[in-house]
């Protein structure tokens, strides 16, 4: 394992915390880092359970796989072995891009914060390591099943953080039988560890309703970020002594493990059958192949002949509770961002405003915006967006900004009243390195509207985001965003105003140069699948 002893010691702290992982991930690392800066004075070792596997052992699991799965096992092992062989290219993000405080280096730079791999968690290197470090609190986070000796350790013991209801649904994964039994809601608890799984004494637990088109992928994704303000407050009392606890029923639980392949693609199935038609599916197969082709193409030779281009993509909301032309599922919108940052040169739109013409590049060059300001922009896109490194500009109208006043064009549409975001969540994403820009004051219609109106939402709308979050020179996307919502005149009157440039929404890339002053945008909603996406990032 390799433990440097002299490094335990790391600082001198008010608390010590160990954490047991099986797996640094993004979530577990999002978790450390939430609660070191929500509470001063803590010291971290981190332990890492990474077993090594003979090649007996690799060859057991197979088996005993392949006899749960069936032949599904069989395709999956190859794709897994295909993504092995082939990595995708990480995006080369910016130093100060959003997300980089929760990457696995950013962790090992903090000094008060030790990060460990053992081959054992259990092993008596890792417990004589860990009695050294005289941690008063263990956190177990997406951690192997930890034995006594190892989790009593800590002075005041362990908590484990589940992402599922308790004590209905033990073991793992999350989100996923909450689903498959039809329940109305998940669940994500703390509790103490105990020698049973999942049966210790509860600390805290809360429960969210699931969306009419909710999917265990979108939930789990919700439930990383109720998890990690669960551990902050829990953590807090506990350590202040002021936590209650409650606990659990026994006998009368049961507990889940990982569903066979075959169930995952039943729940799948019956899931997808209640999203709105997209159409007929040959329609969608000849969509589909036409896309990949465009992508293969694109990338063997397309890149030399097409004419450069950088494409900006135009989202107005990520939910599960709706499927219409301004809608991205949540798990849709954060497998799309995966993918932005496998395949694509992502930019900010302040870099696409800086570049006078675009070069060649093999990865597409892509930029991603929001529109309007809905709540739901920072409930599920900004944890996907900082998952992934994805930087994102926002443009708000200010005057709806912390109202219930809603839009126009929602309630035209019939759409009940959907809560937009405040001026604190906005304060938040500009601290961590999103743009927030002006979408007007109250989402006029330039045109329609004298031009003395459009001057004076067009300078309210300045003062506000310069008085609510210091943004003195703000980018402008004009509402409706349609050629004919912007003419000569009121684009004379978004350069006088001091804006540093304006954004359209009627589609197009912008080819060969970036006229900033007619940034082009292209619309992406729910009914576009992962290939067709690409596509779009391409610029066809």
């Amino acid at each position: 394992m390799g433990f440097d002893r002299a490094g335990l010691m790391l600082i001198e702290a008010e608390h010590r915390l160990v954490v047991f992982t099986g797996d640094l991930s993004y979530s577990v690392r999002r978790n450390i880092i939430d609660l070191d800066e929500s509470l001063p004075g803590l010291s971290w070792l981190v332990l890492v359970h990474q077993p090594k596997k003979t090649v007996r052992q690799v060859l057991r699991n197979q088996r005993l796989n392949l006899k749960k799965n069936g032949w599904r096992w069989i395709p999956e092992q190859l794709r897994e072995m295909a993504a092995r062989a082939m990595p995708a290219r990480p995006l080369q993000a910016k130093p100060d891009a959003p997300g980089a405080a929760y990457e696995a280096d950013a962790l090992r730079r903090r000094p008060n914060v030790r990060v460990c791999h053992t081959a054992d968690v259990h092993c008596q290197e890792t417990l004589a390591a860990l009695r050294e470090f005289d941690a008063d609190l263990g956190l177990s986070l997406a951690a192997p099943i930890l034995k006594r000796d190892l989790f009593s350790l800590p002075r005041l013991g362990t908590i484990n953080l589940h992402k599922g209801k308790l004590p209905e649904f033990r073991g793992m994964p999350p989100a996923f039988w909450e689903f498959w039994t039809e329940q109305s809601s998940v669940g994500c608890s703390v509790h103490w560890v105990d020698d049973k799984l999942d049966a210790g004494a509860l600390l805290a637990r809360t429960q969210v309703e699931r969306e009419r088109y909710s999917t265990p992928r979108g939930m789990t994704l919700l439930l990383d970020e109720i998890g990690s303000r669960l551990i902050c407050q829990v953590v807090a009392s506990v350590l202040d002594g002021s936590a209650q606890t409650q606990e659990q029923p026994q006998g009368v639980a049961k507990t889940y493990r990982k569903p066979t392949l075959a169930q995952q693609s039943a729940l799948a199935s019956r899931l997808s059958r209640a999203e709105p038609a997209r159409g007929p599916r040959w329609q969608r197969e000849i969509k589909d192949w036409h896309a990949r082709a465009s992508l293969a193409l694109y990338r063997w030779i397309g890149w030399r002949l097409m004419q450069p281009r950088i494409t900006v993509l135009l989202y107005h909301r990520v939910c599960d509770d709706a499927r219409d032309n301004l809608t991205v599922g949540v798990a849709q919108f954060e497998r799309q961002m995966r993918l932005l940052r496998e395949t694509c040169t992502v930019l900010s739109i302040e870099q696409v405003l800086e570049i006078d013409r675009p070069v060649r590049s093999r990865r597409p060059q892509v930029a991603v915006s929001f529109d309007d300001g809905y709540f739901d922009n920072y409930l599920f896109a900004v944890p996907a967006l900082l998952r992934h490194r994805v930087p994102a500009s926002f443009f708000v109208s200010t005057g709806i900004v912390d109202s219930d006043l809603g839009f126009p064009h929602d309630k035209r549409r019939g759409n009940p009243m959907i809560p937009m975001m405040t001026w604190d969540q906005l304060r938040r994403m500009k601290s961590l390195g999103f743009t927030i820009g002006s979408h007007t004051v109250s989402h006029v219609d330039c045109v329609s509207e004298s031009q003395q109106k459009v001057q004076e939402e067009l300078l309210q709308s300045k003062d506000d985001l310069s008085r609510e979050l210091g943004v003195c020179a703000p980018i402008f996307a004009y509402p409706y965003g349609g050629r004919h919502q912007m003419d000569a005149q009121r684009l004379t009157l978004v350069r006088a105003a001091g804006y540093q440039g304006c954004l359209s929404a009627y589609g197009g890339s912008n080819l060969a140069q970036v006229d900033r002053w007619n940034v082009l945008r292209r619309g992406i909603h729910w009914e576009f699948s992962d290939a067709c996406f690409l596509r779009e990032c391409l610029g066809l």
